[in-house]
């Protein structure tokens, strides 16, 4: 009898205890609950920078009768050297990872001889009669974007000034330079003033940014084809050339 009565004892002790741990946890969820509040105490306003969409800046060619003159060629030498591991640019040189490309400009796009291009840059050349400066300032962009399919696989050049600093050189690359067309102030006047874009401003209490900066591109509208230019490598040689128009494969900027 003793040992029955010790032993409930025991198994009454453990309920017991269990109980109050029990009791313990509901007191103490009920005293220390927490409930998010129905507005954020503290709302920090941040500045969002401008991806694109609707309120980027078209990337339209700019007037090239204004801008080649006053272009930096050293500029445009130096952004070459990103190609140089894909073109050579010397008169005669040989193809490489993209096709030679002295005398890019004013070229059929897809027709280095020897050179195998993508299809999606012979079906190109098929279209445009020509690499000329509009194409070229699109394709070096981005050319996997402006003409999808072609082998080369370089990011672009994403500043408008060094693009027209590269055309400015790829255009001395060459026998017979391609003609400077006059300056159209009308047609540049108007670019500037309709490639204004605003972008983000602050972020407010309700999460909708509001709209503040504006971006000028600087570009005056171009009849750009469909196409793609090519990218431009860096030749300290005599004859270096500009590189739009290949199309062969290469992380450096060489068109494929």
């Amino acid at each position: 009898m003793n040992d029955d009565l010790r032993w409930n004892k025991i198994f009454g002790a453990i309920l017991a205890t269990l109980l109050v741990i029990f009791g313990l946890r509901q007191a103490v969820e009920m005293v220390f609950a927490t409930h998010p509040p129905a507005k954020p105490g503290d709302a920090i306003a941040v500045q969002i920078a401008s991806t694109g969409g609707d309120n980027a800046a078209p990337d339209v060619p700019p007037d090239w009768g204004t801008v080649l003159p006053k272009a930096d060629v050293a500029a445009g030498l130096a952004q070459s050297a990103k190609c140089a591991s894909c073109h050579t640019f010397t008169n005669g040189g040989p193809n490489g990872t993209g096709p030679n490309n002295w005398g890019v400009i004013g070229r059929q796009p897809g027709s280095k001889p020897g050179f195998t291009y993508s299809s999606a840059m012979t079906d190109f050349g098929k279209k445009v009669p020509a690499w000329d400066y509009d194409n070229l300032y699109l394709f070096l962009a981005n050319p996997q974007s402006y003409l999808p399919g072609t082998k080369m696989t370089f990011v672009g050049l994403k500043q408008p000034q060094d693009r027209i600093n590269v055309i400015a050189w790829l255009r001395q690359q060459s026998s017979s330079p391609a003609a400077i067309p006059a300056p159209n102030p009308k047609a540049a006047a108007a670019a500037a003033g309709a490639g204004a874009a605003t972008a983000p401003g602050p972020v407010p209490e309700n999460g909708n940014p509001s709209s503040s900066a504006a971006t000028a591109t600087g570009a005056a509208p171009a009849g750009a084809a469909s196409g793609a230019s090519t990218s431009v490598s860096n030749q300290t040689g005599s004859g270096a050339a500009a590189a739009p128009a290949s199309d062969a494969s290469s992380s450096s900027g060489a068109p494929k």
